[in-house]
């Protein structure tokens, strides 16, 4: 006999295509009834075979049934008072219905307590959880009430965000000083590591792991990812009083597929999950920020499980320990936007003078040098009055493309504003930058900008040359030596590349030492005009 499940739905809403898939591929076919007994009779006889009548007198796995955004509690009542009355003793599981964002879930009041607090033993944020939750339902029986693994959740409550009563004094300064801690990290790993290195005086185990599923689209989103994985036993054992954070580490994370089956329960939306595995005891807390669960907390022991009051600790930091995952993507995607150029998503100018000061200070302390390449596109202005800023704006992002193509990945390119852009080369010699130069000059001139119409424009660059120490001794003098020195190529009719005069003893540009500027030789002994 085939397995299936009943899938209720609303008279007015069709179900997800992904939801039936994922059955599919797990061997699970799928029979769906509306809310009404007219609709379902109605879908029946339409599609109904002698296959199908077979199949819907047999018991099914599960009810599920969808959770679209903006379901009222009348829609979820009759459907789970349909549930009972129809296949009592099966379980009834929600599944969420995706919007076009994976970050902009919003469901309204129907939070996870509130769902199973109505009567749903599990919850699918995706419909890949699916087939894992299905199969540990096979594995644990359908007769007689469900007998899911060991979930130690209770329902959330205010309270449940704070830590346990009766803890140590010293427990409650370890657990409030890692909760801090957390708060002041940008960096997703960062976090990781100092939640797994603050757990160890708190909670004794073998073993730490954090998993956060894929941000990948489709099936791959269903997969758990180790981001940090400590083993308290192989690290130094510190004295009580010793500060945690010397416990940090930045080792390499698990292979994908190395999670416990607990873990994927947890991940899967079942809470969290006791299990024994292998001869080995596990503990996985979901670490859910909003309704979104990011991924799952794991911990193992060799030799004994783990207690209820640890288990109601963990619980209770799992939801700062999520913020700071969640938080860490923000800060970390916020900062990112705010050094990127909007149309050319290369960087920006904010980025450039952090780099550039960077590098700068490195090339000091290794006697090294820094070039910088200004340049600026020749009589742009035309493509915007002739073709529309709309074509000028594809230009400008052809331009990004062959820019880039030219450079290496150690070096930078921002858009300095407007239609001019500044390259930075660490590590590079005057004449290597002049070669540089003149390669890009040379591709600019010979591509055909297309500028999102087919166009086929052409265009040139005026190019200035700068490098540190030879001509500035600060970022500042850098950027302003080379933009001199591309209003110098501007002056000599353009298409051309001109050098920065030198500097004088005393820092300043020495124009003696370089009238003009003009000359730059390649390595082959060309001159650049």
């Amino acid at each position: 006999m085939p397995r299936h499940v009943i899938l209720l739905t609303d008279a007015h809403e069709a179900p997800a295509y992904e939801l039936i898939e994922a059955l599919r591929q797990a061997g699970v076919q799928t029979l769906i009834e509306g809310l009404r007994e007219a609709v379902a009779d109605a879908h029946l006889k339409r599609h109904g075979t002698a296959n199908v009548d077979e199949i819907w007198e047999q018991r099914p796995l599960a009810v599920l049934y969808e959770v679209v955004p903006g379901a009222d509690m009348v829609e979820l009542h009759a459907a789970i008072d349909q549930a009972t009355r129809s296949w009592p003793g099966t379980p009834l599981i929600a599944c969420r219905r995706q919007l076009s964002s994976f970050h902009g879930q919003s469901w309204r009041s129907l939070d996870g307590a509130t769902l199973k607090r109505l009567g749903f033993r599990a919850i699918a944020d995706k419909a890949a959880q699916l087939p894992a939750i299905l199969h540990e339902i096979e594995g644990h029986g359908m007769t007689g009430e469900l007998r899911l693994p060991e979930l130690v959740s209770p329902p959330i409550k205010t309270s449940d965000t704070l830590l346990p009563a009766r803890l140590k004094l010293r427990t409650v300064r370890a657990a409030f000083d890692l909760i801090a801690s957390l708060h002041f990290i940008g960096d997703q790993n960062s976090a990781a590591h100092t939640a797994l290195a603050g757990l160890v005086p708190l909670v004794q185990a073998d073993r730490w792991t954090i998993y956060l599923f894929s941000e990948a689209k489709g099936p791959e989103a269903s997969i758990l990812e180790s981001i940090a994985s400590l083993n308290p036993a192989e690290q130094t054992v510190p004295d009580q009083s010793d500060d945690w954070r010397r416990l940090l580490m930045v080792g390499e994370s698990l292979p994908v597929g190395s999670e416990s089956k607990a873990a994927r329960l947890a991940g899967a939306g079942m809470g969290t999950t006791r299990k024994k595995e292998r001869g080995k005891h596990f503990i996985a807390v979901p670490l859910v920020c909003g309704e979104r669960i990011l991924g799952v907390l794991e911990g193992m022991r060799r030799q004994r499980s783990f207690k209820r009051s640890e288990i109601e600790l963990l619980d209770a930091l799992s939801l700062p320990l999520a913020s700071a995952l969640a938080n860490a993507v923000r800060i970390a995607e916020a900062e990112r936007l705010s050094q990127t150029d909007d149309l050319t998503k290369l960087h920006n100018a904010r980025y450039l003078r952090q780099f550039l000061l960077n590098e700068i200070r490195r090339a000091r302390r290794y006697g090294s040098s820094v070039a910088a390449l200004f340049l600026d596109l020749d009589d742009f202005k035309r493509v915007n009055d002739a073709h529309g800023h709309l074509a000028g704006s594809h230009v400008l992002m052809e331009m990004a493309a062959v820019i880039l193509s030219s450079i290496r990945d150690t070096d930078a390119v921002a858009r300095y504003g407007g239609d001019e852009f500044v390259i930075v080369l660490p590590d590079t010699q005057i004449e290597l930058a002049g070669t540089v130069a003149e390669r890009i000059r040379d591709k600019i001139a010979t591509h055909q900008f297309s500028a999102g119409r087919n166009l086929k424009l052409t265009l040139t660059a005026s190019f200035g040359v700068a490098a540190f120490p030879e001509h500035a001794s600060s970022p500042q003098q850098l950027i302003a030596a080379a933009d001199t020195a591309m209003y110098e190529a501007k002056a000599a009719n353009k298409n051309c590349i001109r050098f920065s005069a030198l500097l004088s003893k005393e820092g300043k540009p020495n124009r003696q030492l370089n009238t003009s500027g003009a000359l730059a030789i390649s390595d082959e002994g060309k001159t650049f005009s």
